[in-house]
């Protein structure tokens, strides 16, 4: 096994995915981290060919019960963990950033590399996404003047965060996290929250935080079921994301990730699998998803959405603590191509709507299985964007600082 560099681990975070690596990174994480942001192009790129979900650009050919059965199996299981994962690593590396900057440069450092992107995003990224939308539609459709115009005096611009909603809810989270240690400080007259090297945590505790995210999951979607959101901020899901960065700042304070032994790993990995799977398909035998009522499953008193919450979040839990445990026994190492991969990534993650967009208007010629499109799509959005980012992108003045 690689030897674990802990020794200073990074202070910035712009969304947990832009620290430039060096050799005081923890490499496992940053693994993990551009895994995670290739996973969000894989995610878009299944939903425009399954319409489960909500995408700028969805290719209107019929979709078959095989289809959409794998489709929604993967989708699910993907969003159980892919982006609560990123809310865990961005919570990790958020005490030591706060203990070195203290709270007024830490929320300036925040603003400029989460807000910034996040701004750059709404103005810039979100009209060219949606001009992406009537490429190769023949004559008369909006040109790109119009439809900016449209979006600015229309005030769809408040909401036009696209993948971006994730800087945006991290922005909040660093600010609550910068209230509640400023609020500490004042009750304390401590400046640092500095946790003691404690147990880590018990399979009875893991199953206890596990269901605290499922119940509040189930309680969320009562008034907010899954397919709404407000302003793209979809409070269906953010239960996970709240418990998950906090959990991020609790294992840097008590230095959980680096003492986690690896039959943990295993036991988590086969919970979420086997324990997952039994759920999922119980609640489609069962639930009326065979006879297309997935109404149930999206939220409010149903038992439906009680079970796909517990599912959810089964596999979110048991799965990150499998990944991230594996990542660190097997690929704390990078070569040229992992690092390639990780300096680029959120460069990736930020311009990657309209690359996805334009490649799946140019792909619509192809009449192919929905299946090996969406493979198709997924690799070439994945390399493009990849290119794009590290030979123009990252190298265009004003954003390489932000990239």
């Amino acid at each position: 096994m690689q030897p674990l560099l802990y020794k200073t681990a990074p202070s910035t975070l712009n969304a947990g995915v832009n620290e430039r690596p060096s050799s005081s990174r923890i490499l496992y994480i940053d693994n993990l981290r551009w895994v995670m942001i290739m996973l969000v192009l894989s995610m878009h790129a299944a939903v425009t060919y399954s319409h489960l979900g909500s995408w700028y650009f969805m290719e209107d050919t019929p979709v078959g019960k095989p289809e959409t059965f794998i489709f929604a199996t993967y989708q699910a299981w993907l969003q159980s963990f892919f982006m609560g994962f990123l809310f865990f690593i961005a919570g990790y590396f958020v005490p030591k950033a706060y203990d070195t900057k203290g709270a007024l440069k830490f929320l300036k450092d925040r603003a400029f590399r989460l807000g910034l992107p996040l701004l750059f995003f709404v103005f810039v990224l979100q009209p060219i996404s949606i001009y992406c939308i009537y490429l190769f539609n023949g004559p008369g459709v909006p040109g790109f003047v119009d439809i900016f115009t449209h979006y600015i005096t229309e005030g769809h611009w408040l909401g036009g965060t696209g993948p971006l909603w994730f800087c945006e809810a991290l922005l909040i989270f660093c600010l609550a996290y910068a209230a509640a240690r400023s609020i500490k400080q004042k009750l304390t007259g401590s400046k640092s929250s500095a946790g003691k090297v404690s147990k880590i945590p018990t399979k009875t505790a893991i199953w206890i935080f596990t269901g605290l995210i499922a119940a509040s999951s189930f309680l969320v979607r009562i008034p907010w079921p899954n397919g709404t959101n407000f302003y793209n901020l979809q409070f269906c899901y953010f239960s996970q994301y709240v418990f998950f960065f906090w959990a991020g700042t609790q294992a840097f304070r008590k230095d959980w990730l680096r003492r986690f032994p690896s039959r943990m790993g295993r036991y988590w990995g086969w919970a979420a699998l086997t324990g997952g799977m039994i759920l999922w398909i119980a609640n489609i035998v069962w639930g009326g998803a065979l006879d297309g009522d997935l109404k149930p499953y999206t939220g409010g008193m149903h038992w439906q959405s009680l079970v796909e919450c517990c599912r959810e979040q089964l596999v979110g839990v048991g799965l990150s603590i499998f990944f991230l445990i594996w990542f660190r026994e097997k690929y704390n190492k990078q070569g040229e191509m992992a690092k390639f991969f990780s300096v680029n990534a959120f460069a990736v993650y930020v311009f990657h709507t309209p690359v996805l967009i334009a490649l799946s208007k140019i792909m619509i010629v192809l009449h192919w299985p929905l299946l090996l499109k969406f493979v198709l799509l997924t690799i070439l959005s994945i390399i493009i964007t990849y290119v794009l980012s590290a030979v123009v992108f990252r190298k265009i003045p004003l954003l390489k600082n932000i990239l």
